[in-house]
């Protein structure tokens, strides 16, 4: 399955405050999700933003959470984000089949995410270098990345999206996702 901007849909899993400084590797998942951003608003991808829990867990980072609209925003109580009724629905009205995700953390709500929209019956992507998990759970990070994968997810790196995206050297977004990828 490839990235194509006309099927895609990009989700950011729970990038907040209290949560994030405890991410191994946080700096680079939030600049490689920062870059799928831009190139999804350059590329007209909707995108949808989970938050757990934010009054515990604390909202998701800013400017980031800024850069989706009240509508893109989606609060959740399950780890799953698809274990909402709600939200899968939110994400068919969309129109989009295949789900690119990042965010935080992979063996939890990234993982339970992702299984759950494949039951659902979507392509998902996870983006490998943009998904991660507390420093302690780099094992369980990398025992979910297998799991997703056995149960269909690909997994795939922000350079390959981005470029998966700019569909070649004539399109039209080309030069700006190029300069993005040099700037990761």
């Amino acid at each position: 399955m490839r990235a194509d901007r006309d099927t895609s849909l990009l989700l950011v899993i729970d990038i907040q405050s209290r949560l994030a400084p405890h991410v191994a590797g946080h700096e680079q998942l939030i600049r490689h999700t920062y870059a799928l951003l831009g190139a999804a608003d350059l590329c007209g991808i909707p995108k949808l933003l989970t938050e757990h829990c934010p009054g515990q867990i604390g909202p998701v980072i800013e400017p980031m959470r800024s850069r989706f609209a009240a509508g893109e925003i989606f609060e959740k109580t399950s780890f799953g984000a698809a274990d909402h009724r709600e939200f899968v629905d939110l994400v068919r009205r969309t129109g989009r089949t295949t789900i690119v995700v990042t965010g935080m953390e992979a063996h939890v709500c990234v993982m339970q995410t992702a299984l759950a929209l494949r039951d659902e019956g979507f392509e998902v992507i996870v983006v490998a270098d943009a998904v991660g998990s507390r420093g302690a759970r780099q094992q369980d990070r990398d025992l979910a990345l297998r799991r997703m994968e056995q149960a269909g997810c690909a997994l795939a790196g922000t350079e390959t999206v981005l470029f998966e995206w700019a569909r070649g050297g004539i399109d039209p977004h080309f030069r700006a996702i190029l300069a993005t990828v040099k700037a990761l």
